[in-house]
């Protein structure tokens, strides 16, 4: 039996857009195409879904998912060992931020005075999980689970000076783009230059490591996922595209 891209997500209550997204990174292609460009999915595709939602149930990151469906001989055993770890290790960063939040009631009760550096800590783990939940699937997916816990933990390392200079050096950033694209500067000049080193010096607060090729495909990622994009063009269209195109240049 076939079925289209609706049909399928209707069946798996999930999105078209998700199914999409599977396709786009070789996880879960259609059984074929029609002449106008519909997917078509059949059974062997529905069992494969199946399998990709059991695994994604249990938080395993979709590259690891891809590996285990493509690579016969994948230790399956081994790589959800290693999930489990991470997802203990995940669990104590939970309960340390569910503690973190009965002392913020039992503070704003007067019944606990929380330090500075305990609603610190506490905010660096909210901002954390935030980002995991709005795009930890697709970062997981193109830069590897290692490096995105890489740049977690250097984010919890972070002092509270270090982190207020980050967030400075990000609005920064946003100005100056605001500032470009108003004025109509090109990308490829000095504006553009000064925007993309300002930008890989943000980075380094939080990437366990630096290339160029993954600066560019992390400013790729942003005019191609619609979430970044709003962010960039909140107050001035086309800051998105400005940071590509300096990025692309000068990265």
């Amino acid at each position: 039996m076939e079925y289209t891209i609706r049909q399928m997500a209707q069946m798996a209550q999930i999105t078209t857009r998700t199914l999409r997204y599977y396709d786009e990174i070789g996880l879960l292609p259609p059984h074929h195409c029609t002449e106008s460009g519909y997917r078509i999915y059949t059974e062997e595709e529905v069992d494969k879904l199946q399998h990709i939602l059991f695994y994604r149930e249990l938080d395993v990151p979709l590259e690891t998912i891809r590996q285990l469906l493509l690579s016969p001989g994948f230790d399956s055993v081994s790589v959800l060992t290693s999930h489990l770890r991470e997802l203990v290790n995940r669990r104590e960063q939970l309960d340390l931020l569910i503690t973190n939040v009965t002392k913020t009631i039992q503070k704003e009760k007067g019944e606990y005075h929380m330090t500075d550096k305990e609603k610190f800590e506490g905010f660096k783990r909210e901002m954390i999980q935030k980002n995991e939940d709005m795009y930890g699937e697709e970062i997981r997916s193109k830069y590897g689970k290692d490096t995105v816990e890489s740049s977690n933990a250097k984010l919890m390392n972070l002092t509270e000076e270090q982190f207020q200079a980050m967030e400075q050096l990000g609005e920064t950033i946003l100005s100056k783009l605001e500032e470009a694209v108003s004025n109509s500067l090109s990308p490829n000049g000095t504006a553009g230059r000064e925007i993309a080193l300002l930008h890989k010096e943000w980075l380094s607060y939080t990437w366990p490591s630096y290339t160029p090729e993954a600066h560019k495909g992390l400013a790729a990622m942003y005019v191609s996922d619609p979430r970044f994009t709003a962010y960039y063009d909140r107050t001035v269209s086309g800051c998105t595209q400005f940071l590509h195109d300096a990025v692309a240049a000068f990265a």
